[in-house]
């Protein structure tokens, strides 16, 4: 349950989850006999990946002071699902990558609050124990005060070679919070190929979660640093939100919105912009491909709800 705290008095929390999950689709389908967008599915147990998500967010936050990003196309998913949640539900006029699912619930966040510290969520990762996943994302905001002007990323310590990942070289140590300790950033590899993923991981990288967190103004200054084409785009939708013309807006600049991937595009470029925590005691899996999913749940010794074709095929 969430605790108040002064410290977060200003923390909220962004949930992706406009993604289709297509790798996972085949499957799902041969499963369900019906396609379904992963974060909406129940892999184990009775929530769903993006339930799960949501429940872990309104750990650290107050669940007013959320903002979901989800598809058109998703939309009876996602109302069955978040129920009467309180909390923002942004619709995506299209899936433009990361940067724009990223910045468009953070434009959200800054015309609400523009002292903002955000937490960004991916809806389709796998975290066992959640609690000492949330105690490593409040040590990651609670930094940020004291970094001022970086993005904080979690980042796992891999087993093994995962070129569909991207990887975080850390260097430096910053400092400890709690039992965490913080490093910078000597560089960011998104998705390399094989012989590249072999050697980030001999030289000791970390595959990158994703999980972010950062001041507001943090990364709308990184984002006219290096995504400059993009950003007019949502200083025009900032103006608009909460007026009569907030949802034109919002689809006249997807119509022009660029394809870009944060990781690639932004992080890749600006390694000293960002710092690192190394999420330990936590297993975490980014659930992109079946395989994941059945390796993880036989570590664990876990049954999962698929059908047993579905096995067979992961």
């Amino acid at each position: 349950m969430y605790q108040q705290t002064k410290d977060q008095s200003h923390l909220w929390s962004i949930i992706l989850a406009g993604g289709e999950g297509t790798r996972l689709s085949p499957v799902i389908q041969q499963w369900l006999g019906y396609h379904k967008p992963k974060q909406y599915c129940a892999f184990i147990g009775t929530r769903s990946m993006l339930q799960h998500t949501l429940d872990r967010a309104d750990r650290l936050t107050p669940p007013e002071r959320k903002v979901t990003v989800i598809a058109p196309a998703h939309r009876e998913y996602a109302q069955s699902q978040l129920g009467d949640r309180p909390g923002s539900v942004i619709q995506q006029p299209a899936n433009c990558d990361t940067a724009a699912g990223i910045f468009l619930p953070l434009t959200y966040v800054r015309a609400y609050d523009p002292n903002a510290v955000v937490v960004v969520y991916p809806s389709d990762h796998f975290i066992y124990p959640e609690e000492e996943f949330v105690r490593a994302v409040r040590h990651a905001a609670l930094s940020v005060d004291l970094l001022k002007n970086q993005v904080v990323l979690l980042g796992v310590r891999p087993d093994g070679v995962e070129p569909e990942y991207g990887w975080i070289f850390p260097g430096q140590e910053i400092g400890w919070y709690g039992n965490h300790r913080l490093r910078s950033v000597d560089q960011f590899i998104e998705k390399p190929v094989p012989a590249d993923a072999r050697a980030a991981l001999a030289a000791g990288a970390l595959w990158n979660t994703l999980v972010l967190t950062a001041r507001v103004e943090t990364l709308w200054n990184l984002g006219w640093r290096y995504l400059p084409e993009m950003m007019p785009l949502f200083d025009k939708l900032e103006v608009a939100i909460g007026t009569p013309e907030e949802d034109v807006i919002l689809e006249s600049i997807y119509r022009v919105m660029p394809t870009r991937n944060f990781s690639r595009d932004l992080l890749q470029r600006a390694p000293h912009h960002a710092a690192a925590i190394e999420l330990t005691g936590v297993l975490w899996s980014d659930w992109g491909r079946p395989e994941r999913i059945t390796e993880i749940l036989d570590r664990l010794g876990k049954e999962p709800a698929f059908a047993p074709a579905y096995q067979k095929v992961g």
